[in-house]
């Protein structure tokens, strides 16, 4: 017979697999974002260069190494894959997940440790973002473990903490750059000044073994790309990609201050009013030391992001470990099955009606090719999504009536919801946007063709392709893949594959 424990331990493992693991496969690459980070590794592959990432031959300097190395072995152990692309970031969103159960249990309990797993592990954005084929999942996984391993340091002023407090933040910072650097080191400064313990803050920062470490992992691959490509690297990566990015809107991602209120809204779902609940008792919060580097922690990441130009929707992820861990502490104080279901069912219902709510809106949506979606959406929204959203949805209306536990009420809402974005969710939106792009790199592979892409918002074309798409002007009997909203911009052509918004055209004129 499993002890109590051990039963909470099996539940997240099982958690665990459905969202991060078993998915991996079930949908075609995202573009923009999991299509460009994986063509960048396929390219790696190909050319034997693991400095210098290249996106359709040309030089990409969005993001730093190591997402790409670490995509890259995943790649040459089990090809090219769409499920080897997204592996290490599922295993690093495990690793976050456990580090965070770990951290909670050691600081606060057991108890507090499963429901901020489980909660972490079933959160929207969290369950999308931890096998995502980006660097989001690993840059997490690495601020979490500096976060917390600073905490551990603070407490028990052994160096080893600190030390590879050092190591997480470098590796950190070979993930997506300066942000793994500056949370720890911004968040640490406002905590210990609030404990007026700043001498202390100022001889953590400046440590010289922490430096040295930071200094012989984090700056190598920096050094070996300067020289491969000088200037060329430093206005990229460090002045488009990241001052840029605070300054300025960037590819039209802008927002106001109210931005991030309304992704922590949704990305927090199905759990969303513990973490609201969590922030009615701030004053108790300023008398533990825990949660107020917890509260920092968030706040800062909040505040930042929602003063920096560009936004997008994926930045306030960084802030969102602290708000698991508080959650499952408000959790545990008081639980109402209302807020928690009543919102959850409204949801499902809208998504059980989603196609018909997408027609009925079609006509006040001025973008074509949105249009054009709207028009396909139940090729992706088809008949097993509806059945599988409306089976979700009655377990979700039976645990409304029937009074279970608030732990098992919220074990199964975790199990529900989960299933939801990652069995039906994903999956049909995948089906509708960007199977149709797969099938055509897979039909213009097979027929050896050599493809002009009339965009570049679709580099999975290019993975699935396995080559590199023209970059000169098409003409006459060059082939071209595009948007059907892009058709008029073409004379006289042959119609080689079109499905949904996506077509490959032969140019007669």
């Amino acid at each position: 017979m499993f002890k109590i424990r051990e039963n909470d331990l099996l539940i997240l493992m099982i958690l665990a697999l459905i969202a991060n693991f078993l998915p991996l496969g079930i949908a075609p690459l995202f573009d923009l974002d999991e299509g460009a980070f994986s063509e960048a590794t396929r390219e790696m592959l190909v050319t034997h260069d693991y400095i210098t990432t290249h996106l359709n031959g040309e030089l990409r300097f969005d993001k730093p190494i190591l997402i790409y190395w670490l995509q890259l072995l995943s790649v040459k152990i089990f090809g090219v894959h769409t499920f080897a692309f997204r592996l290490p970031s599922a295993i690093a969103g495990t690793l976050w997940t456990l580090f965070t159960y770990l951290f909670t249990k050691r600081y606060m309990d057991k108890k507090s440790a499963f429901f901020a797993a489980l909660f972490m592990l079933s959160a929207l954005q969290i369950t999308i973002i931890s096998k995502a084929a980006i660097a989001d999942a690993l840059l997490n996984l690495f601020i979490a473990l500096a976060m917390f391993c600073f905490y551990r340091y603070y407490h028990e002023r052994n160096k080893r903490y600190l030390y590879v407090t050092f190591l997480w933040i470098a590796l950190g910072f070979l993930t997506k750059g300066p942000v793994a650097i500056l949370i720890p080191v911004v968040v640490s400064f406002v905590f210990l000044m609030f404990k007026k313990e700043l001498l202390f803050w100022v001889k953590t920062i400046f440590n010289p073994i922490g430096l040295l470490i930071f200094v012989v992992v984090g700056l190598p691959w920096y050094i070996a790309e300067y020289q491969a490509q000088g200037m060329l690297f430093i206005d990229g990566f460090f002045f488009k990609h990241n001052l840029s990015r605070f300054g300025n809107s960037m590819e039209h991602h802008s927002g106001g201050f109210y931005y991030y209120l309304i992704v922590l809204v949704v990305g927090l779902l199905p759990f969303t009013y513990l973490f609201v609940k969590s922030f009615t008792s701030i004053k108790e919060m300023l008398k533990n030391d825990l949660q107020v580097y917890l509260l920092i922690w968030f706040v800062f990441v909040f505040l930042f992001f929602s003063f920096s130009g560009t936004k997008l929707p994926h930045y306030i992820i960084y802030g969102y470990t602290p708000l698991f861990i508080l959650s499952s502490f408000a959790f545990q104080q008081t639980f109402s099955r209302n807020w928690l279901l009543i919102p959850l069912i409204l949801f499902t219902t809208v998504l059980l009606f989603f196609p018909e709510i997408a027609i009925a809106l079609k006509h006040s949506i001025r973008d074509s090719f949105v249009v054009v979606l709207i028009d396909n959406v139940y090729s992706g929204f088809d008949l097993a999504y509806r059945v599988s959203v409306l089976l979700l949805l009655g377990i979700l209306l039976w645990i409304w009536r029937k009074p279970l536990s608030p732990k098992h009420t919220v074990v199964v809402v975790a199990f529900v919801f989960t299933i939801l974005v990652n069995y039906a969710i994903l999956p049909s939106y995948g089906k509708l946007m960007q199977a149709p792009v797969q099938k055509a790199a897979y039909f213009a592979k097979a027929k050896g063709l050599k493809v002009h892409m009339y965009t570049k918002q679709f580099p999975s074309f290019n993975v699935y392709y396995q080559g590199l798409t023209a970059k000169e002007k098409a003409k006459k009997g060059d082939v071209v893949f595009c948007k059907v909203t892009s058709l008029h911009d073409f004379r006289d052509y042959e119609t080689l594959y079109k499905e949904n918004g996506f077509t490959l055209i032969r140019i007669n004129k």
